[in-house]
């Protein structure tokens, strides 16, 4: 086997001995039950990852994937490609908004260039998995072989790896940073949900409306020229993804083998988790969505996925920084689950058994 087909085989189901003691703890505590909301239905599968009631999340990392695409020759972003390897070195230098946020939420972030148009130093501390400077236009050709699109898959396994070479890792975030990468993501969900293009592909970057037109003119062809199979996920991602979609991917199939729960950012890093699920739906049971973009397309990933997400802030920025803000999030569910006493602990007579 390959190394993407070791990584689904090592993915474990869930603990459903303490998923049922969790949620038996949650149905007992002192409150009215399902008060808590979506708190305790993370909690509880959380829970069941780790194998414990008591779930200790102190060891988070945030993982930005870097690249360039070729469709940005076809006018689909309002910026160039030269700003992609600019934000590299703001994340390394601790400035954007990634940093800021993940911070608070007392995460580390590293960047991995899976395919910036940029030569960076070797002695950058960042993770080099560069699969190519930039795909090609998508508009005209495939975006990558299929072996670039396996290599980017694989670079995302290797990323978790060397996390955990690194030290515990208790939980992931995925994020994204590259010029045009609306486009190819809107694509992917296009291919997997066979919904018409114009209905889930949104203006990213901020372009007008003649934009947006072509835009979608853009992704439309690519579909018609290329006919990606909607039934092979690595197929998909060479003709309409990105080196860093692969790279998401990988991210999460790499932890979910490892038993750790990933929180996946907007509509790029979700594209990615799309790819990933589609090659191991088991990976599901260890992805946690953080928020809902106002990229149209957003929605309808996590509707093809059967999934719910934490938080609707009108988010469209990427980076990560949605998924540093759910990260706190589950940290409350941990507590919630553990620490929130039952009626019988606390010698409360539960109303809700009469």
């Amino acid at each position: 086997m390959n190394r993407i087909e070791k990584s689904i085989a090592a993915i474990k189901p869930l603990n459903q001995e303490i998923l049922e003691k969790a949620n038996e703890r949650l149905a007992n505590q002192a409150r009215p039950a399902g008060s808590l909301g979506m708190l305790e239905t993370v909690s509880a599968r959380l829970a069941a990852i780790f194998g414990t009631l008591d779930v200790r999340l102190d060891n988070k990392v945030i993982v930005t994937c870097a690249g360039d695409h070729g469709v940005t020759e076809e006018g689909v972003s309002l910026f160039p490609q030269e700003v992609t390897p600019q934000m590299v070195f703001n994340f390394v230098n601790q400035g954007a908004s990634i940093n800021v946020l993940a911070k608070h939420a007392g995460a580390r972030v590293k960047v991995a260039d899976l395919g910036v148009n940029f030569d960076f130093d070797a002695d950058l501390p960042i993770f080099h998995k560069k699969i190519g400077k930039g795909t090609a236009n998508l508009a005209v050709v495939p975006a990558m072989s299929r072996e670039d699109a396996v290599r980017s898959v694989e670079a995302g396994i290797e990323i978790v790896n060397e996390l955990l070479a690194e030290g515990p890792l208790d939980i992931l975030g995925t994020g994204d940073m590259g010029i045009g990468n609306t486009t190819p993501s809107s694509a992917v969900i296009a291919v997997f949900s066979g919904i018409p293009v114009e209905k889930l592909t949104g203006r990213g970057t901020g372009i007008g409306d003649a934009a947006l037109v072509n835009k979608i003119r853009v992704i439309e062809k690519a579909l018609k020229l290329h006919q990606p199979d909607p039934k092979d996920p690595l197929d998909v991602l060479a003709k309409v993804g990105g080196f860093e979609i692969g790279g998401l991917a990988g991210l999460v199939i790499g932890a979910a083998a490892a038993g750790i729960p990933v929180v996946c950012d907007g509509l790029i890093a979700t594209a990615g988790a799309l790819i990933a699920c589609e090659l191991a739906p088991a990976a599901k049971n260890y992805l946690f969505p953080s928020h809902r973009s106002v990229e149209v397309g957003h929605r309808f990933m996590h509707e093809h996925l059967g999934v719910e997400p934490l938080l609707d802030l009108r988010l469209r920025l990427g980076e990560g920084t949605g998924a540093a803000l759910a990260m706190e999030l589950l940290d409350a569910a941990t507590r919630v689950l553990c620490d929130i006493k039952t009626f019988e602990e606390v010698a409360i007579v539960d109303a809700q058994k009469k």
